[in-house]
């Protein structure tokens, strides 16, 4: 069984982050949790952990007194928040020191055995995201930030360090290099790459929640309005029809739209264009903030879909039609999401696993989100003897 792997952190850079916004603890001094995102969520209220942010959690999760945790809490903390390990004295002194003199990072095996990566301790295992596998990486991998000097030496492509967008657009790659390299995906680590550095970088992030917010009252006043003035049983058909032709609209789009690829003009304004509506997800795969489409971005393109829909049924009908293919966006963006970086139940795992092999193993199929229906109807379904994207440049 492959042994997994994690980064390795000093004390230091554990108290580094003991804030609100950046939350990290440990257990029993040696696993390090990222529990920023479970601080609102904490039965004993978020200040609780705060006290300890950047500090050794083991006492107080034992202490009667305040709260005895269950064994189901420890595994719950591992599935979801485990982010690394705790060095101890003696890793600080002979793999951090050696990494930190080659800058390079180090992890920690699960079978014990540490190394610093391409130093002279290396581990006899390194992950190479960039790399199209015919099985999914294990999760706690995906975790692992990218190496942003030495991918940029290697591949010649983008440097993670300096803004991205600009990257893009003065290159002077060619199409084909473009095309292969922006499909193999990078981790940046923690938070966003930076896409424009300047004051429009949070107009370029939106997170989950945005889009039931901004788009589910519109579903909501469409519905109702329909439900008003038509019979129900109709009303309700047509929102069935409009959910149903989502899935029809998701697959093209995606397909044809997010991955015209191929069909790409060849200059840098074309490929910048391809990299903010869908190059930069496939770059960077696991960026919380750049999965799911900011609102306006949508409205460019939903637009047309709506007016089509106006113009072909009654105003009534249309409005519930209507309904019904927004619900449908609504829980493909979040159903995107949450395949990338939710915990899920065992009936969504196969899709999870379908989607992230359209991200390592190939691009070039299994353009379903929400179902793998029309990859099947389109034969574009991405099975396990399927094989890999190509990679053409190192």
């Amino acid at each position: 069984m492959e042994s997994k792997t994690l980064p390795l952190y000093s004390q230091k850079q554990l108290a580094a982050h003991s804030s609100a916004e950046d939350c990290w603890v440990s257990l029993y001094q040696r696993k390090i949790y990222d529990v920023t995102r479970f601080l609102n969520e904490h039965p004993g209220g978020s200040q609780a952990l705060l006290d300890y942010a950047g500090k050794d959690v083991t006492e107080i999760m034992k202490d009667e007194k305040e709260h005895e945790h269950s064994e189901s809490a420890y595994e719950i903390m591992n599935d979801e928040y485990l982010v690394g390990y705790l060095a101890t004295d003696e890793e600080e002194r002979k793999l951090l020191g050696a990494a930190d003199a080659v800058g390079e990072t180090v992890e920690v095996r699960l079978d014990g055995k540490t190394g610093a990566t391409g130093a002279a301790v290396a581990t006899s295992e390194e992950f190479d995201s960039t790399v199209f596998v015919p099985e999914v990486p294990p999760e706690e991998k995906l975790s692992i930030a990218t190496d942003y000097s030495r991918d940029y030496k290697r591949h010649k492509f983008l440097d993670l360090n300096k803004p991205l967008l600009w990257q893009v657009l003065f290159g002077s790659f060619t199409k084909d290099f473009y095309l292969d390299q922006v499909h193999r995906p990078r981790h940046y680590g923690r938070g966003s790459a930076p896409l424009f550095g300047n004051f429009l970088e949070p107009l370029s992030k939106t997170p989950w929640f945005m889009i039931p917010i901004v788009w589910l009252p519109v579903v909501i006043w469409h519905m109702y309005t329909a439900l008003q003035h038509m019979n129900n049983t109709l009303a309700v058909f047509l929102f069935g029809v409009g959910v149903f032709v989502w899935t029809l609209i998701e697959y093209g789009l995606h397909r044809f739209l997010f991955h015209l690829d191929g069909y790409l003009p060849n200059n840098q304004v074309a490929y910048t264009v391809h990299f903010l509506l869908h190059g930069v997800h496939h770059y960077l795969p696991m960026d919380r903030f750049r999965l799911v489409m900011p609102p306006t971005l949508f409205v460019f393109l939903c637009t047309p879909f709506y007016k089509l829909v106006f113009a072909l049924l009654p105003y009534y009908w249309a409005c519930a039609g209507f309904a019904g293919g927004l619900l449908g966006y609504v829980c493909y963006d979040l159903t995107h999401y949450f395949l990338h970086h939710a915990k899920l139940p065992p009936y969504m795992r196969k899709l999870k696993r379908y989607h992230m092999e359209h991200h390592y193993k190939n691009y070039e199929l299994g353009f379903g989100v929400t179902s793998w229906f029309w990859d099947k109807v389109f034969n574009t379904y991405l099975g396990d003897d399927a094989p890999l994207s190509k990679m053409k440049y190192d």
